[in-house]
């Protein structure tokens, strides 16, 4: 494999890993804003860990894509 088919499978993969830190990250704001309003700690804490998955995950995506562009 080539430099630039390399730079752009790890753009690729870094985007798709920035798509789904995103979805991560709506998805354990919801839970733990449910998690909030019915009064139920254990959501609340599942949610606020599974949003701070999608932002590491989301920050490892755009990483992964500055690294490809740097190239």
């Amino acid at each position: 494999m080539d430099d630039r088919n390399r730079d752009r499978d790890m753009e690729q993969r870094g985007a798709e890993n920035e798509l789904e830190g995103r979805a991560k990250e709506l998805e354990g704001k919801v839970r733990g804003d449910v998690g909030d309003a019915t009064d139920n700690a254990s959501e609340h804490l599942k949610g606020r860990a599974k949003e701070m998955e999608g932002k590491i995950q989301k920050k490892f995506g755009q990483s992964q894509q500055d690294l490809s562009d740097d190239r």
